[in-house]
């Protein structure tokens, strides 16, 4: 089989398979989170796999990104929560987009776009502790007024109110979740009656039943990965669906103390073979895993050596056969024996968020 010259392979079976175990476990609705294209999945695929999972409702950051669902064919209701100042939501009510409102402005822009379409479905977030977007408390009781009041007369439709947790600890999480059932036991005292209330994002709804309410929103445990430091994947019964993959470039053998990539941070300690790897930080290998990421290559395990370049990095194989065209897998599944992406976010000193979403538009999705 050819080894592609660099690729991210997708399995959609364990998106989907990760969003089933979730709502089992959970037994809420699951909004799948897609942002960011699917922290670098692909999300239109991903949107797919998720909603063949049983995920009722999509999430994104901007409308930007659900107009683009939309225009591949995705018809399942979105929401779109993060918004330009001065955003006008009449592309989001045309396209039947829900929209996250943080702010009484925000409230006004979305009851002037309704029109032939209906109502524009929104949702109200609060500010919960979390010092981000979200109502404060000392403007709840306006913002609620002006929603019902649109609502009463057909210009909005309250299909939620939210928040999100800091999980800096189950105690403050517990704090900011009483802070939302105050914000809802006003918003009821103003009329509004939301279809569904959300709070919890992956970790929370793993660890805290209480926060999940109607609906739990699914980012990261819908790719596969974990939120915690002291469980893998494996531990939470998901799948990683990102493999991370290049063939060998090139292969040379050096001498002892020839230097490695650029700044020579690492010489060879002693005869050994390079092989270089066609993936750098211009594809979102990041460049503080110098001298530490992991790499299998043919299914044997090696480290980089010295510093990851924008189009490459090398590894030291020492005497292991390795030819041209042989497989290197940066990251996947570890439970096959890949690295994984949480390896190489502490290689890094970040999350395996960022390790998965930062992977460029120059490495080909391919969905398995």
């Amino acid at each position: 089989m050819t080894v592609p010259f660099r690729e991210a392979t997708i399995e959609m079976a364990a998106i989907a398979d990760n969003t089933r175990h979730i709502r089992r476990l959970t037994g809420v609705d699951v909004i799948a989170v897609v942002k960011a294209n699917a922290y670098g999945h692909g999300a239109a695929s991903a949107a797919v796999a998720a909603l063949s999972g049983g995920a009722t409702r999509l999430g994104v950051a901007e409308i930007a990104e659900a107009i683009d669902l939309r225009r591949q064919g995705i018809n399942a209701p979105i929401l779109a929560w993060l918004h330009e100042p001065g955003e006008r939501f009449e592309t989001a009510a045309e396209n039947g987009i829900e929209v996250g409102i943080s702010s009484f402005d925000q409230l006004e822009a979305a009851g002037a776009a309704a029109g032939s379409n209906g109502p524009v479905g929104v949702h109200l977030k609060l500010e919960t502790g979390l010092s981000r977007n979200g109502v404060a408390p000392s403007d709840w009781s306006r913002v609620f007024a002006e929603a019902a009041r649109l609502e009463r007369i057909g210009r909005l439709r309250i299909v939620g109110l939210f928040s999100h947790l800091s999980n800096a600890s189950r105690a403050d999480d517990l704090e900011a979740l009483a802070r939302f059932d105050a914000g809802t036991a006003a918003a009821a005292s103003a009329g509004i009656r939301p279809e569904i209330r959300h709070i919890a994002a992956t970790a929370a709804a793993i660890d805290h039943p209480e926060t999940r309410l109607d609906a739990v929103r699914i980012g990261i445990g819908l790719y596969g990965l974990s939120p915690f430091d002291d469980r893998s994947s494996a531990d939470l019964g998901l799948r990683p669906a990102m493999t991370l993959r290049a063939s060998v470039a090139a292969v040379r053998r050096v001498p002892a103390g020839a230097g490695v990539s650029y700044g020579y941070d690492h010489r060879a300690n002693h005869d050994t073979t390079l092989a270089l790897i066609p993936l750098g930080y211009a594809d979102g290998i990041p460049r503080q895993a110098s001298g530490r990421g992991p790499v299998t290559i043919n299914g044997r395990r090696f480290t980089v050596a010295g510093r990851v370049a924008m189009d490459q990095i090398v590894v030291d194989v020492g005497d292991a056969h390795v030819a041209v065209g042989d497989e290197a897998v940066v990251f996947g599944d570890p439970t096959l024996g890949a690295p994984s992406a949480t390896e190489w976010a502490k290689a890094a000193s970040t999350i395996n968020y960022e390790i998965v979403t930062r992977i460029g538009n120059r490495v080909p999705r391919r969905g398995a």
